[in-house]
């Protein structure tokens, strides 16, 4: 299976990121093929809700998103090869990042494709809260997201209590990202 990790955290030695790393190894080792897309450092402008695209492509922006006009490359190409998208992000004001928002929001030009796609997904987030309601609202956006987008929900880990890379290397979120990884093998 194809699997792209689509990462959001600005901090690159992260507490988020310590997951996703830690789902790439068990994935790969489970057979899979991966990439990750990393939206903090990318070059994806917002939309500005222009809806040009009719829905279906192509946006009238010219960045990283890509993959317009008969370009081979580019966000839009990566994602639409794989099988599975991953979504990584910390928890930020009880939401994902901007970074992540700001290229989920361009999925607007080719809605319609990832729809026809029923690709898989998957949430990985950590948060500093360790409450109960720490991550309903992250949550209740994924589903959200799921559900317009036709995808199949693989799961989530929802990293409470890891609000340093020392704290989330620690706790048993990095032992549940690998294992959820390496069991990906039997999907």
């Amino acid at each position: 299976m194809k699997i792209v990790v689509l990462t959001g955290s600005p901090q690159k030695h992260g507490s988020s990121n310590l997951l996703a790393e830690q789902f790439i190894k068990g994935a790969k080792e489970a057979g899979n093929t991966l990439s990750v897309i990393d939206a903090t450092r990318a070059n994806v402008r917002p939309c500005t809700g222009c809806v040009r695209c009719g829905y279906g492509g192509p946006c009238v922006q010219k960045d990283d998103m890509g993959s317009e006009n008969g370009a081979t490359s580019g966000i839009k190409t990566e994602l639409l090869g794989a099988d599975m998208i991953v979504f990584v992000t910390p928890l930020y004001y009880y939401g994902m990042s901007a970074q992540l928002k700001t290229v989920i929001d361009r999925f607007c030009a080719f809605n319609g494709d990832i729809q026809r796609k029923h690709m898989k997904s998957a949430l990985i987030s950590v948060a500093w809260n360790a409450d109960g309601w720490t991550f309903d609202a992250l949550e209740a956006h994924y589903k959200t997201l799921v559900r317009y987008l036709n995808f199949s929900d693989m799961g989530m880990i929802l990293g409470r209590g890891c609000g340093t890379p020392d704290m989330t290397a620690r706790s048993e979120y990095p032992t549940f990202a690998y294992e959820f990884g390496k069991n990906l093998k039997n999907i």
